[in-house]
């Protein structure tokens, strides 16, 4: 053994051992009959193309050198009331290794059990260890676990003492558990990340893939940054990508190891997708062009003929009678329907029914609505909006809108299509 391996070994805490294997020098530590380890799976930055960081996961093997599943160690010591205990022991093991790896920027993400952030021994020994390690604690991303919490004020407050000495704060598996939006409100965590549940559901049913980018909007919004964890296929990272995550995690792009990731490789890999997403939105932006054509021409004659004085409801029969077209309306200069929706069909008049306290608009104000106000901005060219769920039937739509002149007074024409779409990344 080196000097500088004999001071590694002499400052870890006790129990702790030092081995080699496969080039790489880590710590292991005997807990219960078993020989506990660190394996850490890189987080990607999409934007930076490399690991910004590590998320520390336990690996157990017992005396015949089986692995054992983490699940199975701490369901044991929650049987047996020792739960915090192989917490703080996993967490150390973890830090201790990380500091072996040497990286020089990264966090490490430390999955923290919610009984362990409210106990004062906790937050002293995570404290000394970090002095101990020279870590500083803004290299450090505490992972709230999705369990419910006894006491929520006094784990919020936790989580706020914690912040103020510099580290940052996940909430995991978000959208699973007890991890909701209300959870959010409480902790305010610095990452959010979403659990992988809410990726496989997306990547097979087309309603819960439009949600996804609307959520991560939303956790923007709200000043969060996105992780999305298990993305396993290429079919789930473009899901990834398409929805606007900051951060990704997953075998797809980096499977738990002992050491490092591979930083050209990451690289590699990420560029590559992203070239391949970016072909994929525009073939598909493509297909909306061309699906939208027959519309728009449609759409840019009733305007004309009704800038040149003919009745609504007469301009509008060569739009409707396209198969998605669902109807046809005026807004006045303040975005208030002049009259009654402009419907072909009779069996678009019977859907309807269903919504019926919906379906007069005559007198409704569309004033907030992107294709009143795009229209009005820019007026003589036709606006497309993108789909977006109509108030009308509470399907996704498109819409058309133009602003004109109809004799001495400025309107906006509006038609909506019905946008069902199957298609998913």
């Amino acid at each position: 053994m080196t000097t500088a391996q004999q001071e590694r070994t002499a400052a870890a805490p006790h129990g702790f051992e030092l081995s080699v294997a496969s080039g790489l020098q880590r710590y292991s530590v005997q807990h219960s009959g078993l020989t506990l380890t660190s394996v850490f799976q890189p987080i990607f930055s999409l934007s930076h193309m490399r690991a910004v960081g590590y998320e520390g996961l336990l690996r157990a093997h017992d005396p015949f050198d089986r692995a054992v599943s983490p699940i199975d160690v701490f369901g044991e010591a929650a049987r047996v009331g020792d739960v915090l205990h192989v917490d703080r022991l996993a967490q150390v093991l973890h830090m201790e290794n990380f500091r072996m790896l040497g990286a020089e920027r990264e966090w490490l993400f430390l999955n923290v059990h919610p009984g362990a952030l409210t106990d004062p021994y906790h937050s002293a020994s995570l404290l000394a260890n970090l002095r101990r390690l020279d870590l500083s604690p803004r290299r450090i991303v505490l992972e709230v676990l999705e369990q419910s919490a006894d006491d929520v004020e006094r784990l919020a407050e936790a989580v706020r003492q914690f912040r103020e000495r510099g580290f940052l704060i996940a909430l995991d598996d978000f959208g699973a558990g007890h991890s909701n939006i209300e959870r959010i409100w409480q902790l305010n965590p610095d990452i959010v990340k979403l659990d992988r549940i809410m990726l496989s559901h997306a990547a097979h049913r087309a309603d819960v893939a439009a949600i996804l980018p609307g959520l991560v909007a939303l956790l923007h919004e709200a000043g969060k940054l996105v992780l999305i964890e298990g993305v396993e296929t290429e079919h789930e990272a473009h899901m990834a990508l398409s929805c606007d995550a900051d951060f990704v995690q997953g075998f797809f792009f980096g499977r738990p190891a002992p050491g490092l990731a591979d930083s050209a490789h990451a690289a590699e890999c990420i560029g590559e997708l992203s070239e391949r997403h970016q072909s994929l939105v525009d073939a598909r932006e493509r297909r909306m062009a061309n699906r939208l054509a027959p519309y728009l021409r449609a759409f840019e004659r009733a305007a004309e003929r009704l800038a040149a004085g003919e009745p609504l409801d007469e301009v509008c029969w060569n739009f409707l009678a396209l198969d998605d077209a669902a109807r046809c309306y005026l807004l006045d200069a303040k975005g208030r329907q002049a009259g009654r929706n402009v419907v072909l069909r009779a069996d678009r008049a019977a859907h309807e029914t269903r919504y019926l306290p919906l379906t007069d608009a005559q007198g409704a104000n569309w004033l907030r609505r992107p294709y009143f106000r795009t229209a009005i901005a820019e007026p003589g060219r036709v606006h497309v909006t993108r789909p977006y769920l109509s108030i009308n039937e509470a399907v996704p739509c498109v819409t058309l809108s133009v602003a004109t002149h109809i004799a001495d007074r400025t309107c906006v024409l509006c038609g909506d299509i019905d946008w069902f779409d199957d298609e998913r990344f």
